[in-house]
């Protein structure tokens, strides 16, 4: 006998929608001396690849 796995998604994520005033802030928090990429994407709950783009 042989086990299957199913996966269930059990919510919908939608695109979040970020105005040009809130990409500017999160890149000059970047640009900040001593300032970490991934601690700045983290907080705003995007991968680190999407900041660095």
């Amino acid at each position: 006998m042989t086990t299957q796995r199913v996966e269930v998604i059990t919510s919908v994520e939608r695109r979040r929608r970020w105005s040009r005033e809130e990409k500017e802030r999160l890149v000059a928090a970047t640009l900040e001396p001593g300032a970490s990429v991934s601690e700045i994407a983290r907080s705003a709950g995007i991968h680190v690849s999407q900041l660095f783009r």
